[in-house]
């Protein structure tokens, strides 16, 4: 039975990764009532006639054109319709989880004056996994990310159930729903604010945190084929540096290489080793300290209120704020730090594998294969972890200073963390490929070492997973079929792992 969470306060960044697994979402009754709230408030503003961007004005640089409350109704609906331009492939399922979460969990706050007849339909709509259709590109910072989303609420659009498409009425009939009719604040209100870019950057934060423990792993393969000096990571030394991440990357790393004959026999042969086994512990704890970072970005933004205007008051005493709570410049530098570092770690492993497959400093046959020249073994897979990491420079460029003017000059400075959190994920993708070249050539390495060197328990037991999967490679069948399998293996393990954890 699925994991419930409840909506009684801010959400963590680790709750919406579990919603987008899969977690049910729900309110609790004070996050009801605060909603109610704060549509009374919206509909004293309408009742009264005060001023409020997006109620009663046009947006962006029609912000003074004063909209009659006849017409409110029309701007929410006309808001959506024209906000829907984003292009490119759709959100996979996880991410639009992800931002279906986050945008309700924004709304919760009580600041956005939206129905909750309106936040209900999206929780009936998450609950029963059908999540709209929501094109990847075409977003600056927001709104046709959230466009797309209120699309399927007044029954146009498509929405996804698993392998099946249906229309936006459709998906609603199939939550016993008619298509709503938005009122006034409504239609801005699901398109405003950073929820895109929240519930991306939080699917990045938890495929780092993965990603960033296959990275030890593998580096500790990779370490002990090589034979080098497992005290680069001792505890004392180490503690001489301060950062937490450095401390439990340098644990991690003994931990997976505690008892490991083949260390033992080559301990005190080198001074010191080079840098991309040396330094793992101080690159990859760099990147764990970037993580840490980022988490608390993203936790804040899901305590903030991120829509404009915001409403406050009472219905007695109503009022609107016209701020830039919509701007995501946080979001945006934290996921650029973030992209950085997980290039880093992308890059540092590629140097692991080029020492793996180099037989000028490996030790071991050219390229891992047990007849080179006729065979040309993990020769070309480090190029391809090669071309994954120049990608990634290119990729990890800052989108938070991308700039550009829109709506006439009234959006003047744009902050780009939607596109942030997209590059942040396309590395991660990368990375992932590089770390299952890495382990597979860590693995073929095992291979050609000899019979008499002991694996550490613990890499010992990682190895003969990954060959109980997939054989030694002797150029008898396209490579890329393995990395492929390697990263199914890699996706079951954690799982594996999690499982583990909870008992």
């Amino acid at each position: 039975m699925a994991e419930t969470i409840t909506i009684d306060g801010p959400l963590t960044w680790r709750e919406i990764a579990a919603v987008a697994d899969g977690a049910r979402l729900v309110l609790s009754d004070r996050t009801r009532q605060r909603i109610i709230d704060a549509r009374r408030i919206v509909d004293a503003l309408v009742e009264r006639g005060i001023r409020g961007y997006g109620i009663n004005t046009g947006v962006g640089a029609l912000c003074d054109v004063v909209i009659s409350r006849e017409n409110q109704q029309a701007l929410s609906r006309n808001i959506i319709l024209s906000h829907a331009c984003g292009v490119g492939e759709p959100l996979g399922r996880a991410e639009a989880r992800a931002v279906m979460a986050a945008q309700i969990a924004n709304f919760a706050h009580g600041c956005s004056g939206v129905r909750v007849e309106t936040v209900e339909a999206l929780l009936a709509l998450l609950n029963a996994d059908i999540v709209p259709l929501i094109p990847s590109r075409g977003s600056v910072g927001y709104l046709t990310h959230g466009a797309a989303i209120g699309l399927v609420l007044i029954g146009h659009g498509t929405a996804v159930r698993g392998a099946e498409k249906l229309s936006g009425r459709e998906a609603l009939a199939r939550i016993g729903l008619e298509p709503l009719r938005f009122e006034a604040k409504e239609g801005l209100s699901l398109v405003n604010g950073t929820p895109c870019a929240t519930g991306q950057a939080v699917l990045a934060l938890s495929r780092a945190e993965r990603l960033f423990r296959w990275a030890d792993a593998a580096a500790a393969m990779t370490y002990e084929n090589l034979g080098s000096q497992a005290r680069a990571f001792a505890e004392g030394p180490l503690a001489l540096r301060q950062s937490p991440g450095l401390q439990a990357v340098g644990k991690s790393l003994r931990d997976w290489l505690a008892e490991s004959p083949m260390l033992a026999e080559m301990a005190g042969s080198r001074t010191q080793d080079p840098l991309s086994l040396r330094a793992v512990p101080q690159v990859h704890g760099a990147a764990r300290d970037t993580f840490d970072h980022v988490g608390e970005i993203v936790d804040r933004e899901l305590s903030s209120v991120t829509d404009n205007p915001a409403v406050s008051g009472s219905p007695e005493d109503p009022r609107v704020h016209s701020q830039a709570h919509a701007v995501g410049a946080a979001l945006g530098l934290a996921l650029d730090s973030l992209a950085v570092a997980a290039a880093e770690v992308a890059a540092i492993s590629e140097r692991r594998i080029d020492r793996l497959v180099n037989p000028l400093v490996s030790g071991l046959p050219a390229f891992l294969a047990d007849d080179s020249g006729v065979a040309s073994g993990f020769m070309i897979a480090q190029y391809t972890a090669a071309a994954l990491v120049a990608e990634n420079r290119r990729l990890a460029a800052p989108a938070s200073l991308d700039g550009g003017i829109t709506s006439a000059l009234q959006e003047d400075i744009l902050t780009h963390a939607t596109p942030a959190a997209w590059k942040v994920l396309s590395i991660l993708d990368n990375l992932e490929q590089v770390l299952a070249i890495e382990l597979l050539s860590a693995a073929q390495a095992y291979d050609l070492q000899p019979k008499s060197r002991g694996r550490a328990p613990r890499t010992d037991a990682l190895y003969g997973r990954i060959r109980g999967t997939i054989s030694a490679y002797a150029d008898d069948r396209p490579m890329n079929d393995d990395f492929a399998r390697m990263r199914d293996l890699m996706e079951e393990r954690d799982h594996e792992d999690t499982a583990l954890k909870r008992l």
